[in-house]
């Protein structure tokens, strides 16, 4: 029997009334050493519980491996949130949402343009069947059944926007059953009749998301499911943000409202996001609705924690909303975190990335382009090469388009950029010869999270002509830069011309938050001591991205740029606060 069950109108936790005041907390998002103080913080603000996703597309990144370790230690968030006196909702999909990279699914699976994703499809099923076998034995000690903190476990994901596979649903239940999830399973929707009908699944506990209309939205919830507990998954105090689009905030009055509504309703609610977190590395997502739109790094979301963890406006303010419906420890709003200084960075040492592509991977050989899927890569970049038969103007069209971006050069030379973004497939360029080379590097800026574009291909999607030939006899590096390359790095001060590496150090004297700032610089990505912080791009609206202090350490730090354009200088700064860019309020 479950330790959570539920009654005509609400939870008993060991046969106990029991109402679920939850924050949603990604571990991935947040750095291990920073777990604790995450959760602490949780509890301080009078949460009993915090939810979490799990990201199939790391914990599996390649079939019949599992990976626990670092950002994706699960078991030990796990250990981390009971000791905090915390229980603990999972959610681990197969798909997640998440404004995160495919939403969870792994490009090697949706890699098969076959593959019916998220239904009864047995290649489908089939798949998620293997990884529960590996991923749910190192869980099973932190089940509430086993004295664990996990007190519930989510069937998919708000799948009646997506589907109506009752078959695939029932599936996900019983999947988890014979591998030994005996807790509360639940699906959760947004909040209106047509979705929730879709994903539900008889006999499993409905929820609903929603951020707004709080009454409205309790009574189509209601009417969808006459008895039981209302609980509302993901109650969205916040939003994310694009690249080239305002830095949304909610102001916290308007919030705070909201769940005092919801909370003398006699409402369960799980506030999305406690404590956003942060995109490292490639793993922003992307929405797909009339055009492809990127998400930035942050993954502030103006939620209740900053990104760096400090309390936001919203923290005091729902710290008195709780305490009127529950018991909040007598403690004060914690502070925030010490930030480091500002600090110059000169970036003296570069290696030009056209040049040095065998340090990056060696050369793979195709008649055609291959997609970054067919090359066995998830993230990052790959790096197309090909000779021009021809000299003078021509177009240059990528008959498939490109996932994502793909800047092109002609004997080492910037021809320009096509973006999917802005609907572009072909580029005027301008031969100098016979013979003259013809590279493309293109980035996958992140697969889509939500809706139909889920397991859209990556890289060079199809043939690419020029003047309606085909060009073929192609060399491709991938580049998944999933660690630093040791590159050949020279001292110079030439100005900054992409795409290159650049290199410099700097010392700190205690490690603690801080954020790079990069005036001047264009787009690429930032690592320090070889962690990967995410991308930087001035098109906006973030403009510093969050380092964390363990990524620092006392004395000799390395900050190394992959700038894939260009910079008016060679000189970067870690600040003592966030810039998110401009804002618009929801």
């Amino acid at each position: 029997m479950p330790a959570l069950t539920v009654t005509d109108d609400g939870f008993l936790l060991h046969g106990k009334p029991f109402r679920i005041i939850s924050g949603a907390l990604h571990y991935f998002r947040t750095h291990p050493d920073q777990w604790a103080d995450r959760l602490r913080k949780a509890r301080l603000l009078g949460l009993n519980t915090v939810e979490t996703y799990l990201p199939w597309n790391l914990h599996q990144p390649a079939p019949g491996a599992l990976d626990l370790d670092g950002l994706l230690d699960l078991p030990r968030f796990l250990e981390l949130a009971q000791a905090e006196g915390l229980r603990v909702v999972l959610r681990p999909g197969p798909y997640i949402c998440a404004e995160w990279e495919g939403g969870g699914l792994p490009s090697w699976l949706t890699a098969d343009p076959n593959i019916g994703l998220r239904s009864a499809d047995p290649r489908f099923t089939g798949a998620v069947d293997a990884y529960f076998d590996l991923l749910l034995p190192p869980l099973a000690p932190f089940m509430a059944a086993s004295g664990g903190p996990v007190i519930a476990v989510q069937v998919e994901n708000e799948y009646g926007a997506y589907g109506d596979d009752t078959a695939y649903l029932a599936h996900l239940a019983d999947a988890l059953h014979k591998r030994g999830v005996e807790e509360l399973l639940f699906t959760c929707d947004q909040a209106d009749k047509e979705k929730l009908a879709a994903g539900s699944l008889p006999g499993v506990l409905a929820t609903g998301t929603f951020g707004s209309r709080v009454e409205d939205s309790l009574q189509v919830l209601r009417a969808h499911q006459e008895s039981g507990p209302l609980m509302c998954t993901e109650f969205w105090i916040g939003w994310f943000d694009h690249w080239g689009e305002p830095h949304h905030v909610r102001a916290p009055e308007d919030a705070a409202a909201a769940l005092d509504a919801l909370l003398s309703a006699g409402t369960s609610v799980n506030l999305y996001m406690f404590h956003g977190g942060t995109n490292f590395g490639f793993t922003n997502g992307a929405n797909h609705d009339h055009t492809y739109t990127p998400g930035v790094t942050s993954y502030d979301y103006d939620a209740v924690l900053t990104e760096c963890g400090d309390p936001s406006p919203k923290y005091a303010a729902f710290r008195d909303v709780i305490a009127r419906h529950a018991t909040v420890p007598d403690k004060p709003v914690p502070e925030p975190s010490p930030k480091l200084p500002p600090t110059e960075v000169a970036l003296t040492a570069s290696a030009n990335f056209l040049v040095c592509a065998e340090f990056l991977s060696p050369a793979e050989h195709f008649t055609d382009p291959p997609t970054m899927e067919r090359l066995g890569q998830a993230f990052g970049f790959v790096l197309y090469g090909t000779e021009l038969p021809a000299l003078g103007d021509h177009v240059l069209h990528f008959t498939g388009g490109v996932g994502d971006r793909a800047q092109v050069f002609v004997n080492g030379a910037p021809a320009g950029v096509v973006e999917r973004e802005r609907n572009e497939d072909s580029l005027h360029v301008r031969i100098p010869e016979y013979g003259a080379r013809l590279d493309v590097l293109v980035e996958n800026l992140g697969r889509a999270n939500y809706g139909a574009h889920i397991g859209d291909a990556k890289g060079i999607t199809g043939p690419v002509t020029l003047d309606g030939r085909p060009l073929e006899d192609w060399t491709c590096h991938g580049v998944p830069l999933n660690d630093l390359p040791t590159l050949p790095f020279r001292t110079t001060d030439t100005p900054v011309a992409g795409p290159s590496f650049h290199r410099g150090t700097f010392t700190v004297d205690t490690p603690a938050d801080a954020y790079l700032a990069l005036p001047g610089w264009t787009k690429g990505l930032a690592w320090i001591n070889g962690f990967n912080l995410g991308r930087y791009w001035s098109r906006g609206p973030q403009r510093r991205l969050y380092v964390p202090a363990p990524v620092l350490r006392a004395g000799a730090n390395e900050l190394t740029l992959l700038e894939l354009h260009a910079a008016t200088s060679r000189v970067a700064w870690l600040m003592d606060e966030p810039d998110l860019g401009w804002t618009v309020r929801d």
